[in-house]
């Protein structure tokens, strides 16, 4: 389990969290929603060691990580796919691959267990040779998610992975996270998207300016989403069937 407690995060003198506590279990997909600015990325780069915290826990599996080396909490299984992909565009497929599986001691393994990465992303397997600035954007997401797998993680942090991306494309990363939960990698993630966050989602987290300000489930959502239009703006359009958000 991941247990983040009281956790604040400053930039300079401005504070970007404040107390807040979160929790992800063991295969569940649980989501962070807010407007721009409500701390949603500080949380994710405070958990993966890039921001530091300046008081609160960050617990994993019981183990304190709170403000550890962001590669030593890569080698116990928490990994990042980073708002923007940032892959390496003058790369190839494989060696972006290569280099995100050489992180930890896993990736000496990366020949042999590339063929699980391959099943879950095929159209990665056919452009092994083509450089990452080339691929489309769907496709470059597809790679910066399957470089952080190559580090065979168990927890995987992701920053908005449908933005910028056509709506068919939207449905496959959505799909993809939801396989990831069936592969027993738990998510925490980031997505302004809501029909397909409700989707996938075990849990949803409200954040708004940095603070924790309420915690449900998707279902409750449908019954009552007056917390999507409080803190993202986003109204319910029930029709027949289940409902829509715009």
């Amino acid at each position: 389990m991941l247990s983040i407690s009281k956790v604040e995060t400053f930039y300079g003198n401005i504070q970007a969290l404040r107390g807040v506590d979160v929790k992800v279990n063991d295969g569940e997909i649980v989501a962070l929603i807010g407007s721009n600015g409500a701390g949603k990325s500080t949380l994710l780069m405070t958990i993966s060691g890039v921001n530091k915290a300046a008081n609160g826990e960050i617990l994993f599996d019981n183990k304190s990580i709170v403000n550890m080396p962001p590669h030593d909490i890569v080698n116990l299984g928490i990994s990042q796919v980073p708002e923007g992909r940032r892959i390496f565009a003058r790369l190839t497929v494989e060696d972006n691959l290569r280099l995100g599986a050489s992180v930890n001691e896993k990736g000496k393994n990366f020949d042999q267990d590339s063929k699980d990465v391959y099943d879950l992303f095929p159209v990665l397997k056919d452009r092994l040779s083509q450089r990452g600035g080339t691929l489309s954007g769907g496709e470059q997401q597809m790679l910066a998610t399957a470089r952080a797998l190559c580090l065979e993680p168990r927890y995987i942090l992701m920053d908005e992975p449908s933005e910028g991306l056509m709506p068919k494309l939207i449905e496959t990363i959505f799909d993809i996270v939801e396989k990831l939960k069936s592969e027993n990698v738990s998510v925490l993630l980031v997505e302004q998207k809501i029909e397909g966050t409700l989707r996938i989602s075990d849990r949803i987290v409200f954040l708004e300016n940095g603070t924790l300000r309420e915690e449900t489930t998707p279902e409750q959502l449908n019954d009552n989403p007056e917390p999507l239009e409080k803190y993202v703006g986003v109204k319910s359009q029930k029709n027949a069937g289940s409902p829509s958000f715009t």
